[in-house]
């Protein structure tokens, strides 16, 4: 298998610039995770204060979801905190559990970044499609199917490829496996919100925004970070792209500086609060622009529709 050619932080940076933006922190990774779930709770309480806002509630919640997501990924990097123990906490139980599944079949991804074994290679390479397909796309995401399928959608598969004399019921017991986080957690704190006479809030504020906007702005990540990327690319600087993102931008679509993908690749220890400065230092040294980089994603999602 080719592994992907990597960047050298020594042909980037001092030793002092490096030292700064790969220091561990105690305390920032528990910020953002606090700052994920308050405005969560906060776009909930308001969309309760004020009913006429819970559009607004479901496009901000759903880009914290996304949120909690890209913090988990910087735990499956063991850079969300300093104490790898803590990290791993944080990462599971406050962000995503599915970090342990997640974290091998990341570092993959990063190992073989748009080489044929690339395990992300499918989300890029279809790129650039047509206006229609991207809508039909959208359509799936936003009506709640493409929730489905992901989610639930291995139920389908297990049926199709049930062994003869399997029972219907021990089929059943294993898909539900798969599945018992996600529901016992969700079944948890719909009981309590009803318990509190708003069970309404967890189903529009937190199941909404899962099942519609966060699928969106998933499949627009996707498409940001390695779409139009060359497959086979041996350049460490164009193997991912950073697209310039607006302070919309980060409301909604692109949370915690996850819009900075190249230098992520490039340099794999920095925690997501280290990518902005990294970028800033690139600048400075002339360096910036020989980055894939993309002005913003309106411009990014005409080149990859140009088919």
């Amino acid at each position: 298998m080719a592994v992907a050619p990597r960047a050298k932080p020594e042909d980037f940076f001092t030793d002092a610039e490096w030292a700064a933006l790969t220091e561990r922190s105690s305390w920032r990774g528990l910020w953002l995770v606090a700052h994920c779930w308050g405005v969560i709770g906060l776009a909930m309480a308001v969309g309760v204060l004020w009913p006429v806002t819970i559009p607004l509630a479901i496009l901000v919640i759903g880009t914290r979801q996304l949120g909690l997501f890209i913090l988990m990924h910087d735990g499956a990097h063991a850079v969300l905190h300093r104490n790898r123990k803590v990290n791993d906490w944080l990462a599971y139980w406050l962000c995503s559990s599915t970090l342990h599944a997640y974290r091998p079949y990341h570092l993959q991804h990063h190992r073989f970044v748009q080489q044929t074994e690339d395990p992300d290679l499918g989300l890029s390479a279809p790129f650039p499609i047509t206006r229609d397909s991207l809508w039909r796309k959208v359509v799936r995401d936003l009506s709640g199917q493409t929730f489905v399928k992901q989610r639930f959608g291995h139920w389908r598969e297990a049926f199709k490829a049930r062994q003869p004399g399997q029972s219907v019921a021990a089929l059943l017991s294993q898909e539900l496996r798969k599945d018992g986080r996600f529901l016992i957690g969700n079944g948890i704190f719909l009981a309590l919100f009803a318990a509190a006479g708003f069970w309404w809030v967890w189903v529009a504020m937190w199941l909404l925004p899962m099942m519609t906007w966060l699928p969106l702005i998933s499949r627009i990540r996707n498409i940001a970070e390695h779409a139009l990327v060359r497959q086979n690319e041996s350049d460490p600087m164009r193997q991912a792209r950073t697209t310039y993102a607006s302070w919309l931008e980060r409301v909604l679509v692109a949370p915690y500086w996850v819009n900075y993908h190249c230098e992520h690749h490039m340099f794999t220890s920095l925690p997501c609060w280290s990518l902005p400065k990294a970028h800033r230092l690139l600048q400075r040294k002339g360096i910036a622009a020989r980055l894939e980089t993309q002005p913003g994603y309106v411009r990014l999602m005409t080149l990859a529709t140009a088919a």
